[in-house]
């Protein structure tokens, strides 16, 4: 599906890889003001203009990571989008040296349905924090985002839970398509020079394919340089999240970037870049490492069992990554009993760069013409270990 001429068509996405299959694995190149980033990627999340127990530095020469997310929700709130333009943008401001990403706020839409009310203008909502009333609608959203000077912007959507009926999910993708619009017109009206930055649509539709194509067709017609697949892993059984994200990687572009937001496990982001999917981005690998969760080549290990006091093993000699190689499990589970800070700062980097590191050697299979077979292989391997 070849898009129409636009302004909006600039996101210097390149397709480095043979893929005439419309939901195949691709590899490609995005091209960003703070920098190139070679998909597929794994994006780690910084909520709060930091992932979390991480140095920047250390997401940069540790992890590797080409490219962080950060919130709009959240940032607005707390530092406010002002401090934040003032510092030169969300990168400047956490001393980050590469491109961000940020979403819109529309997950929180989802996540704080008690606190909100929603209308087509946008949706007014109390603020977790201290109750004040607050407005956010595709000009606020835009608007943010351009304060937070992010490489990729998201538009503002509605993110309809997996239980949904089909009537209120299909208001949720009218809504979606017209704040699409309005973010659109938003963003070329804006003050500032967008010097490469992106403005990306989500497609949303739930659980119904016919939902899923109609969000895709309706956004693909205002020709944004990429596209998201939102609306998932909010409920619906693994199998069923797999299925609306291969529905909609069907339908949208073969020559825009297609990101799918907020998930997955290894094994799911594996099969998700064999349905067409370049960009991930999920809060799983910190969090499970606050918890003493490790994902490991040979599957995830829970390092607060007994049976690792005395394994002085290496984290896991298989990986590149300094954190993983130098600190034995045994060492690992005493800092995580003792309640030691530093036990989720060494597992959250071992766990981000397991995640970046599955990636990049997914790029690379892709680019022998490798991959299905070498994924299937992989994922075989993680399940056994697991």
């Amino acid at each position: 599906m070849i898009s129409p001429p636009h302004m909006l068509a600039s996101s210097n996405f390149r397709i480095e890889s043979d893929c005439s299959d419309q939901t195949g694995p691709r590899a490609g190149s995005l091209d960003l003001p703070r920098g190139a980033v070679r998909t597929p990627v794994f994006m780690p999340v910084g909520t709060q203009a930091t992932v979390k127990g991480t140095l920047p530095g250390d997401l940069k020469k540790v992890v590797r990571a080409p490219i962080i997310l950060g919130n709009t929700y959240h940032l607005n709130l707390r530092p406010g989008v002002e401090v934040v333009r003032q510092a030169g943008g969300l990168a400047d401001f956490m001393n980050w040296d590469g491109p961000v990403l940020t979403d819109s706020g529309g997950f929180q839409v989802f996540s704080l349905s008690k606190l909100r009310k929603i209308n087509d203008e946008g949706v007014r909502f109390r603020s977790h924090l201290d109750g004040r009333e607050i407005f956010l609608g595709p000009r606020e959203a835009v608007a943010i985002q351009d304060g937070l000077r992010s490489d990729i912007a998201m538009c503002l959507d509605v993110c309809p839970a997996a239980n949904d009926s089909q009537k209120e999910v299909e208001s949720a993708v009218n809504r979606t398509s017209l704040w699409a619009r309005a973010c659109q017109q938003a963003w070329e009206e804006g003050t500032g020079p967008k010097e490469g930055r992106n403005l990306f649509g989500i497609v949303q539709g739930g659980r119904f394919e016919e939902m899923r194509r109609q969000s895709a067709e309706q956004l693909i017609e205002l020709n944004f340089p990429g596209y998201a697949v939102g609306g998932v892993s909010v409920g619906e059984t693994e199998e069923e999240m797999l299925e609306q994200v291969n529905w909609t990687t069907s339908v949208l572009p073969l020559e825009k970037p297609r990101y799918v937001m907020g998930v997955g496990t290894p094994t799911q982001l594996l099969r998700m870049i064999g349905m067409g999917a370049d960009m991930f981005d999920c809060v799983m690998p910190s969090r499970a490492a606050r918890h003493g969760m490790a994902y490991t080549s040979t599957g995830t290990l829970n390092l607060r069992n007994e049976k690792f006091k005395e394994d002085y093993s290496p984290l896991d000699e298989n990986s590149d990554c300094a954190a993983s190689r130098e600190f034995s499990k045994s060492y690992l589970r005493h800092l995580i009993q003792a309640k030691e800070s530093l036990a989720g700062t060494i597992l959250t980097l071992h766990n981000l760069r397991f995640f970046v590191s599955l990636m990049e050697e997914a790029r690379k299979q892709i680019l022998m013409g490798e991959f299905e077979r070498w994924s299937a292989r992989w994922i075989c391997s993680y399940n056994s270990g697991a």
